[in-house]
């Protein structure tokens, strides 16, 4: 498949470790350039490590218990040692008590599930922020865009797999005005990401922080809040605490699932309070459940006024 040789890497969990579902937290959208699951199950991912860009591919082999990892590019080395914390090796349950019934029957049936901790800030932070206080339809199609747009082939075979890598900061920074908006990314949400990666360096080095200096840290930025936090310490950080408080459904869900009553985002964080620091993995193990409320209403739909094509001024 290519030239280049692989880094390899055989890991063992210490668990009945549910690779594919972990994996699959990192996702944006089924569409998602810088992720692919190929015909033999094998996970693809392109990745901007501190070392460089890389292609790492994860194949599960659940039937002896082993991961068997590849990578390519200059950030191989650093990819392969990512994986058992990509994966979950770094998160611990002890002390988690599902304590109501439901929980305790889906406690029971995904007690293997553990939250990921790839180690990158900005590969969560970006595609995060495109996705506030949208669709989802939009929110992946503007990061497909993006990323098409202004990020590379990732190296070795990714090429083959049509694998991609996202922008790096600088270019993010030097992204136009007028070639947001043909991404279908507003002003504010824009402004966002430039401001971010104004501070890129400083953001990654946020993953040897403990997570509420993290959170805070995040937070300072103009165009983060809790929801857009919670959303990179989940994937980013490993962090099992973090809640996507005012998301679109999560306070409805949990609500519904628990009480028979959706709640808001306010009786939610009560609700959870005695979970901490385990309260991310309540919606995590409903959502794994396929617990969620019934959708009768209409759906959220996607705006319209952005404009399909601008013209440079």
């Amino acid at each position: 498949m290519s030239s280049e040789a692989a880094r390899t890497r055989v890991w063992r969990p210490d668990w009945a470790c549910p690779a594919a579902h972990i994996l699959r937290q990192q996702r944006h959208g089924g569409g998602d350039p810088t992720y692919r699951l190929d015909l033999a199950g094998r996970h693809w991912r392109g990745l901007r490590t501190p070392e460089g860009v890389a292609t790492l591919v994860i194949d599960v082999r659940a039937a002896d218990g082993e991961i068997h990892a590849e990578a390519w590019g200059p950030g191989a080395d650093w990819a392969l040692a990512s994986v058992p914390g990509l994966l979950g090796a770094d998160d611990d349950v002890t002390g988690f008590e599902p304590r109501h019934p439901v929980l305790v029957e889906a406690w029971r049936r995904f007690d293997t599930m553990r939250v990921g901790r790839s180690g990158l800030v900005m590969e969560a932070l970006v595609p995060a922020i495109i996705e506030q206080k949208v669709t989802g339809q939009e929110a992946f199609a503007g990061f497909r865009m993006l990323v098409h747009r202004f990020g590379e082939r990732a190296p070795g075979p990714g090429v083959e797999q049509k694998l991609w890598i996202q922008p790096t900061a600088e270019q993010l920074r030097a992204i136009p005005s007028w070639e947001w908006l043909k991404l279908h990314i507003d002003p504010a949400r824009s402004r966002t990401i430039v401001t971010a990666a104004r501070v890129a360096d400083a953001l990654e080095r946020t993953v040897d922080l403990p997570v509420e200096e993290a959170d805070r840290r995040l937070r300072t930025l103009p165009g983060i809040g809790v929801w857009t936090s919670a959303e990179v310490r989940q994937r980013a950080y490993g962090d099992a605490d973090a809640v996507s408080f005012f998301d679109y459904h999560v306070a409805k869900d949990v609500g519904w699932a628990l009480t028979g009553t959706p709640f808001d985002d306010a009786e939610l964080e009560a609700y959870l309070e005695p979970w901490r620091p385990h309260r991310g993995r309540v919606p995590a193990l409903l959502a794994a459940a396929g617990l969620r409320r019934p959708r009768h209403g209409a759906r959220m739909a996607p705006r319209t006024h952005l404009p399909a094509r601008v013209t440079r001024p």
